[in-house]
Parts: structure tokens; C-alpha cells; sequence
């Protein structure tokens, strides 16, 4: 077997449901059930690619057959969720930041390792909640009482520069942007902060929107037409696997058909003719 990495990138909101209300929100999007992370499931990522693969044979080769026939033989394809590696955050200076944590990291370098991809960077430790690394050309930071801080919803952080930070945001931008002035983007608003400090953000950084359907008689909103749905937000950067079994396709056959399918933006979830779930997708070829 031979894994590679796969990130995928939200060019849009993304709304990827459990099908089940929590509190207020009727369509929240899918976690982890032990770290409450958000994930895409690795079944809604091999749909997607399986979907917007136009041979039939190969098709059926990497992903399996369909599944009256799915005795017949596996996919030679296998998916990992997709787990949340940067969460786009509203900050008071620069617009927004890409915010990850140490444990967020450690995971992402896990599934590196386990595709033979070299990444040597440490994991920063971040021991107080007030504050975050960034790189010295951030555009985060902004004046409060004097001294530099940097302010993420109604969080308010003390930025220190970090090597570590600058080895990961170089390694995280070079695999997902392809153009020197996204990679640029990228690290200027990389920050990593406290464990704890983005388990709040997750809380409170999704998306939370409003939808109803319109009675066309009487004009106002249908009999128990109106829901509240959570998504990532646009900018949000996943990570998972994918690994390679050679069932019935070859290990140059699936690399090659994912690569074909990755080379356009897909869609990913639910609610496709409003707007939600284009995304990027990214594989970093096992043994890089």
C-alpha cells in the first residue's frame, strides 16, 4: 500500500452535514466525536472524485463498483476524513488569519509521516492561551495600549515570532497555492495560537446562516420552512489521506485519475445552487 496526502482548500462556505440538529442549529456540520474538529468524511470525498470521474471503467477500477455490484471487488482508492487544518478567523487587523494549533499540527505531521513526506518542522508549543506565533512579516498585529496584539473575533493575543511557525507556514504554503503571491498571502496571516483558544474558535467561527422558502401565495415564509445551518467558512484548509490499494487499478492508474479530477474545482457537500462547498483539491505524492 502507498498513501498520499490530500488537502483541500474552500474556495466557498462549506456545509458537509450529520443529518441531526444540535441546539439552535438544525444542520450543523460534521465533527470528530472525542476533539468536536470538523471533518469532511472521507465517504463524502471519494463520492465527489468518484462522481466527477467520467470513465466508467476506471471508475470502477480505483473507486469500486457500483453498489448493486460491490461484492465483486474493492476500490483500489481508500479515503481518510478530511480533517480541519486552518480555520479562516476575523481578525481587527489584516482582514482574517489562517489559525491552527499545536495539536491541529501534530496531526497534519502524523499523516505525513505515514505517507513517507518529509516534514521536519517541530511542533511549536503554545503554553499560554494569550499567546500566538506568527512570522515577522505579519500583517495580524495592530497597536492595543502600547503593544503589539493581535485580535481574533473578541480574542485578544500577544504575537511572538517563531521558527517553527515560519518552517510550517513556508511547508503548509508551498503544497496548497501553486502562485509565490498566495504562498506570500498565506504566511502573512498564519497564526498559531493555543489549544484551547481554538477549540473557542471553533465554536464560534463557523458560519451560522438563516434559510427560509417563501410561500408564493401569501409571501411570507412557508410553515416550517425556516433552519439554521452551520458551515466552514470560505478559506477553511483541510487534510487527510488517501491510500493506495492496487485491488483492481494500478498505483499509477489512481494517481493519475485523482490528479486528472483534482485539476478543477469540485463541489463538496450540500447546497450546491446557492454558492456552498467549491473547493480545491490538493495531493502531495507519498516519498516527497
Amino acid at each position: 500500500m502507498k498513501a498520499n496526502l490530500l488537502f483541500l482548500h474552500a474556495l466557498s462556505p462549506l456545509h458537509v452535514g450529520t443529518g441531526q440538529g444540535v441546539a439552535v442549529i438544525d444542520l450543523p456540520i460534521a465533527r470528530e466525536k472525542g476533539t468536536d474538529i470538523p471533518i469532511v468524511p472521507g465517504s463524502s470525498v471519494k463520492g465527489v472524485l468518484r462522481t466527477a470521474c467520467e470513465d466508467e471503467d476506471i471508475r470502477k477500477k480505483v473507486f469500486g463498483p457500483e453498489t448493486g455490484n460491490a461484492s465483486e471487488h474493492a476500490g483500489s482508492a481508500q479515503f481518510t476524513d478530511q480533517r480541519l487544518v486552518c480555520l479562516p478567523v476575523r481578525s481587527l487587523a489584516g482582514v482574517f488569519a489562517w489559525v491552527t494549533s499545536p495539536f491541529m499540527l501534530q496531526r497534519l505531521k502524523r499523516d505525513a509521516e505515514t505517507a513517507e513526506i518529509d516534514v521536519s518542522h517541530e511542533i511549536p508549543e503554545v503554553s499560554n492561551e494569550e499567546d500566538c506565533f506568527v512570522l515577522s512579516e505579519t500583517i495580524l498585529k495592530l497597536p492595543v495600549d502600547g503593544a503589539d496584539r493581535i485580535v481574533l473575533e473578541d480574542v485578544i493575543c500577544t504575537p511572538q515570532t517563531n521558527e517553527a511557525a515560519k518552517s510550517w507556514a513556508q511547508w503548509l504554503g508551498k503544497h496548497l497555492f501553486e502562485h509565490k503571491e498566495w504562498q506570500k498571502t498565506f504566511a502573512q496571516r498564519f497564526c498559531i495560537v493555543h489549544d484551547d483558544v481554538l477549540g473557542y474558535l471553533l465554536d464560534v467561527g463557523t458560519e451560522v446562516t438563516a434559510r427560509i422558502c417563501i410561500n408564493d401565495e401569501k409571501k411570507t415564509v412557508a410553515h416550517g420552512a425556516l433552519w439554521y445551518e452551520e458551515s466552514l467558512p470560505a478559506e477553511s484548509v483541510l487534510a487527510g489521506l488517501m491510500v493506495i490499494d492496487p485491488v483492481e487499478a494500478t498505483e499509477y492508474e489512481v494517481t493519475q485519475t485523482i490528479k486528472e479530477i483534482m485539476a478543477q474545482p469540485l463541489q463538496v457537500g450540500g447546497n450546491t445552487t446557492v454558492g456552498r462547498g467549491l473547493c480545491r483539491m490538493v495531493m502531495v505524492l507519498g516519498g516527497a
